[in-house]
């Protein structure tokens, strides 16, 4: 692993260009492949494939490199060459097999929900411990204080003298209360660590389902003869003309058909017209017919009840509203702003998965 592995053959122009000006890059550090991942704590493989332009890296390795060999040579790099490499690896992702990129999105969208689900498991943890010792605390200060209440209750006559025997018995009741304000305060936390953790573990199911999809679709596409196919349909609805162009901008580079429509029911009626739809990408905030309401409808039609549902959404993406998307037969739920990397790689996943049955529809 100490050798840079020789550039592969089957390239595109874009992927050959920018792995050459990360090749570059590397060599300045005059360190091995492997002593590099070590350093970055990175798979000295992945890096190697990284250097040979067979996989395509994140954005967030290009810039790692360009800080180490800054420190290397005691200089900044001259934003011309920032800039040079910026362009050549949008250009390598633009020009990149849509299945290799959802590959790279989806796990790195994986790992940062197994992190996120590791943390609030952990931190659950911590505070069931804290709200179980605090629950003891105050089981033992009833017990207390219910002893003192019986000998209250036996010798009334003697409530002064018992008064005066138990001074402690206030602050006894004072730090019951305050112990009990933070068992409250600890429960609430505990409920939301808890429900992050939920939210995580079904974002990872669904990342993990859509990395098996994707997977199955390229070896099936590896394995296929090359067969002329129609380009796969992906209807696009939001009220907003500026997020349809935004849209349609981001998936135009795709080999798609894209159809984008203004409300509920002009998708409905586009799917009337057109029911081999490989994915729809709605908003959720519309007038007349809202998002939830256009699902119902499309999921009790049998000739489109099967069409995947992408929520792109303003609402946010707290576990109600997230709960109430999925309920309504989405396969996923994104919040807006949203990552145009990220949504281009989900509707690849998709239009490949759409592509890939109808392959296997037309062999039999």
């Amino acid at each position: 692993m100490g050798e840079l592995r020789p550039l592969a053959q089957d390239l595109t122009p874009e992927s050959r260009a920018l792995a050459m000006a990360l090749r570059e890059l590397f060599e300045g550090l005059e360190v091995s492949v492997r002593r590099y991942a070590a350093r970055r704590v990175r798979d000295a493989g992945t890096f190697s494939r990284y250097l040979s332009g067979t996989r395509l890296p994140p954005r967030e390795v290009v810039t790692d490199l360009f800080t180490d060999v800054a420190e290397h040579r005691g200089m900044a790099a001259t934003p011309d060459a920032i800039e040079l490499v910026r362009r050549l690896h949008q250009a390598a992702v633009e020009s990149s097999a849509p299945p290799r990129h959802a590959v790279e999105v989806l796990e790195q969208q994986l790992a940062e929900a197994d992190r996120v689900s590791r943390r609030s498991t952990a931190r659950g943890d911590a505070l069931g411990d804290a709200l179980l010792d605090r629950k003891h605390r105050i089981a033992d200060l009833e017990v207390r204080l219910n002893q003192l209440e019986a000998e209250w209750s036996a010798e009334r006559e003697r409530a002064e003298h018992l008064a005066a025997a138990h001074p402690h018995a206030t602050g006894l009741l004072h730090e019951r209360d305050q112990l009990q304000g933070e068992v409250c305060r600890l429960s609430a936390q505990l409920h939301e660590t808890q429900q992050q953790r939920d939210e995580a573990e079904q974002r990872c199911a669904l990342l993990e389902r859509q990395l098996e999809a994707v997977e199955q679709v390229r070896t099936a596409a590896a394995m296929a003869p090359a067969v002329p196919q129609p380009m796969p349909r992906v209807l696009i609805v939001d009220d907003q003309r500026d997020n349809l162009l935004a849209m349609t901008a981001v998936l135009s580079t795709l080999d798609q058909e894209l159809v984008a429509v203004s409300s509920g029911r002009e998708a409905l009626k586009a799917l009337l017209d057109q029911d081999d739809f490989a994915v729809i990408i709605m908003d959720i905030q519309m007038p007349d017919m809202d998002g939830y309401e256009t699902a119902a409808h499309i999921k009790r039609r049998p000739r489109t009840r099967d069409v995947p549902i992408i929520f792109l959404t303003a609402m946010g993406t707290d576990p109600e509203h997230s709960a109430r998307g999925y309920a309504a037969g989405a396969v996923d739920y994104i919040g807006k702003p949203f990552d145009p990397w990220a949504l281009r790689a989900k509707v690849a996943v998709f239009t490949g998965i759409y592509l890939e049955q109808q392959r296997l529809a037309g062999n039999r």
